[in-house]
Parts: C-alpha cells; sequence; structure tokens
C-alpha cells in the first residue's frame, strides 16, 4: 500500500476512472478528475501536474504495488482496463500480507473486553473470518448482516470524509413526504446506522435543531465551499440517543414509562435481545412476562412493537395503547376475505 495518503487517493480516482467504460477517458479527462478528488478529500486546490498522473498510471501497471493493472490505451487516445472485470481493489491478499494482517488481529484482540475498545469486537471477528477465509480459499466462517443493494450507501465515505475534514455539504434531498427535493447547506456532525440504514445527523445552515438526514434520500451531494463549517460543540451521540429507540430523536418529548406484555413464546428472545436498554422485568406469569421501557414515543417504537405482533401487547401509556391497536387494524383491514372459489359444475 503506498505511504503517502495523497497517492492512495489518486490511484483509486484513476481506477474508479478506468472501471467506468461509459465514459471515454482522455489523459486530460484523468487529470481533471484526479484533481478533483484531491480538492474535495485534502482541500488541494492547486490541482495535479501531466507528468504526475502519467507516472501513477505506470506504477498500477507495475509489479510494484501488486496491482498489475491492465491499463490500455485505445485508438492512441483513451485509457481503460483491458479487462472489464478488474479493480486494484479486487487484488488478492499474499502470504505476507496474510501474516501481518493476521498478527494486526492478534494485536486488537487483545483490548477485547476493555469498556473503550467494545466498538473493535465486530471489527475483529470481520478481520478474522476475512483472513482465515482467505488463507483457506474457503467461505467466510462469519457472515455479517449487509445489504448491498442499499441506496445510498455508495455516498458514505464521501459524507464520512465531509465530518471528518469539517466541510459544510450542499446537498439535493428529497424526503418520502415530499413531491419535490430541495437543496440544503448541511453540517454533517455524525453518521447514524439502524438496521441497516444509515443517517447523515447534523443540522441545516442557518437553523439550530438537529436532523436526520437519510442516505437513501439523498440525490446528490457537492462541497458548500463558500460556508464555514458548524462544528458539532455540546452534542455526545451516546446521550443523543439514550431514551430512544432508533434514530430519531425529538427535542421537545420527555421519555415515557412503556409497558408491555409479552406473550411466553417470545418472552426469551426479548428478554436475551432487549428492546432497549433501559428495558426492565417487572413480573413473570405462566402465560408470559411484564416488562418496562423507558423511551420516546417515535416511529422506531411502534415499528418494533408491532414487527412482534401477536405476541406484545401494550399496557401503558393508553395513547401507545391506542395507536398500535388502530395500526393493527388498519393491517387487518388490508387482508379482506378472498371469494370463494366457483364449484365445479362438471362433475
Amino acid at each position: 500500500m503506498p505511504a503517502n495518503r495523497n497517492a492512495l487517493i489518486r490511484y483509486k480516482t484513476l481506477d474508479a476512472c478506468l472501471r467506468n467504460r461509459q465514459h471515454k477517458w482522455t489523459l486530460e479527462n484523468l487529470i481533471e478528475k484526479v484533481s478533483e478528488a484531491l480538492y474535495e478529500y485534502e482541500g488541494i486546490d492547486k490541482g495535479i501536474s501531466r507528468r504526475t498522473v502519467q507516472a501513477d498510471l505506470q506504477l498500477m501497471r507495475s509489479d510494484k504495488l501488486g496491482y498489475y493493472a491492465p491499463i490500455v490505451v485505445v485508438d492512441k487516445k483513451y485509457y481503460t482496463y483491458s479487462d472489464p472485470t478488474y479493480s486494484i481493489t479486487n487484488i488478492p491478499l499474499s502470504d505476507s500480507d496474510l501474516t501481518r494482517i493476521n498478527e494486526a488481529v492478534e494485536v486488537l484482540k487483545q483490548f477485547k473486553g476493555f469498556s473503550h475498545f467494545t466498538a473493535l469486537n465486530e471489527v475483529v471477528q470481520k478481520l478474522e473470518g476475512q483472513v482465515y477465509s482467505t488463507a483457506q480459499k474457503s467461505v467466510p466462517v462469519i457472515d455479517f448482516e449487509k445489504n448491498e443493494s442499499l441506496k445510498g450507501i455508495h455516498r458514505l465515505d464521501e459524507l464520512y470524509q465531509a465530518v471528518i475534514q469539517q466541510r459544510a455539504l450542499r446537498l439535493t434531498y428529497q424526503s418520502f413526504q415530499a413531491r419535490n427535493s430541495q437543496q440544503i447547506v448541511f453540517h454533517i456532525w455524525w453518521l447514524k446506522e439502524y438496521k441497516n440504514r444509515w443517517f447523515a445527523v447534523g443540522v441545516c445552515d442557518g437553523k439550530r435543531y438537529v436532523m436526520n438526514l437519510a442516505l437513501d434520500r439523498i440525490i446528490a451531494v457537492e462541497p458548500a465551499a463558500d460556508v464555514t463549517y458548524r462544528p458539532n460543540q455540546q452534542l455526545d451521540p451516546e446521550t443523543y440517543y439514550r431514551d430512544v429507540i432508533g434514530a430519531t430523536v425529538s427535542p421537545t418529548l420527555r421519555p415515557m414509562r412503556v409497558k408491555l406484555f409479552v406473550s411466553q413464546l417470545q418472552a426469551p428472545y426479548v428478554e436475551t435481545k432487549p428492546l432497549h436498554h433501559s428495558q426492565q422485568v417487572l413480573e413473570r406469569t405462566k402465560d408470559g412476562i411484564v416488562i418496562q421501557l423507558l423511551v420516546q414515543h417515535n416511529f422506531e417504537l411502534e415499528r418494533e412493537i408491532l414487527s412482534f405482533c401477536e405476541y406484545i401487547t401494550v399496557l401503558e401509556p393508553e395513547r401507545l395503547r391506542r395507536t398500535i391497536q388502530q395500526r393493527l387494524g388498519t393491517g387487518a383491514a388490508n387482508y379482506p376475505k378472498l371469494p370463494l372459489p366457483p364449484e365445479d359444475v362438471t362433475s
């Protein structure tokens, strides 16, 4: 891997261009794309020289980085890969690579059990699974939940870089309720994932309240270079989401005590996988358990309860109980009785 971060950005940009066979890439086109990427990710506005891009292409062709990229020039003008399936991201790991990664995994595993490093556990497991499957030439032994066709997921790195580099973005966004899209200047403070769906969390320019923007509703992204980034100075994500299930937080709603009856069939599941960290068991009977949550009333709470359908009954508060009852009734009404098939008069 190149030690220089700028070089890695250049290689990844060139790779993305050469894989895009919908466009014919001249050297000037490639120089322009690399310059745009360096400005977007590193704020470098002086552009890139012709000689540097030519050297990068030659280096990608060579064995120095292990890429052996099949870069060809068509009609003495247009650059592309001779193999349409090739990408520098598909390079197989060498034995020495596997050894180094294995050593890194062993080091990371030592941090398991320390509260400050609990977030590393899943990363370590993913690395262990990948190293094992690559070394053994077998399928992975751990399969994590994923949705590779999730709309908007390709913007995740771009938005992440905006948070790290503290850059405001100009977004074209259309919520599910809106008839038309709108353009907003957005200051992203962090990225939130809930049930394999991603949200950009921050504030609109000129506004004070925090917003969640679903990545699958973002139509376009461009830098807002003329706007000074507004940093997050007071909100801690862990505290911000403490009283909710999901990603929707109201600045005005106080958490309420929600009492639920869980039937015996689903009680073990709900006990071993709590709906919320505040969950407590108040009562046990032969028919099930009564649990209590301290949460805000939001859409995700309703959806979580509805996902258990006939196995969970809302006891308190009354407003939530009526809401769930109404939604269950609406759902049941979507299943009218089908007409009986006509009698067979030929028999």
